[in-house]
């Protein structure tokens, strides 16, 4: 096990909990989306704009599978789950954290979705990528956090532990 990578829905809090848990491992903290916007010099949903859904996805699925820094925690942004190649390459060399919340939640999180830059087909609701998502998310897991009800430090904890727990095995 090298890296953490974090998945889940926009909304999640991959980032936040990314940057915090990158602290308490001694390990650094890396944005895939930024790493895209970097990539591209230009911001998600300018990308997507440019290039359709698919174009996006290719180069989010570029951008993943070349991280080769070690000893990270990565934030992966929401449709990585669409990348085989790079959460195949996820689950055979890290450990692959689900952030688990219900669909109330992110609904509730988030504001306006194509403003973040989320890949949304015509006329696919949140609803219905929250469904079609999750269960690339479970399949794409060796750690599938419920954080239903949890604080960040109460989520910091439990993904903390679990990772310990991952480690001793």
């Amino acid at each position: 096990m090298n890296n953490i990578v974090l998945t889940g829905m926009p909304g999640a809090g991959k980032s936040t909990i990314g940057v915090l848990l990158a602290k308490v491992l001694g390990y650094k903290f890396v944005d895939a989306d930024i790493l895209i916007q970097d990539s591209q010099g230009m911001l998600l949903r300018e990308i997507i704009a440019k290039y359709g859904d698919e174009g996006f996805l290719k180069i989010e699925n570029d951008v993943n599978k070349g991280i080769t820094e070690q000893h990270i925690v990565i934030a992966t942004g929401g449709s990585a789950v669409y990348c085989r190649e790079a959460m195949e390459k996820y689950m055979a060399e890290d450990t692959v954290i689900y952030i688990n919340l219900p669909y109330e939640e992110i609904a509730n999180r988030l504001g306006n979705i194509k403003r973040r830059g989320v890949v949304l087909k015509t006329g696919q609701t949140l609803k219905d990528l929250y469904d079609e998502r999750t269960k690339l998310y479970e399949k794409y897991c060796h750690i599938n956090i419920k954080a239903d009800g949890l604080g960040i430090e109460e989520l910091l904890d439990s993904v903390a532990g679990m990772i310990m727990v991952r480690r001793e095995l």
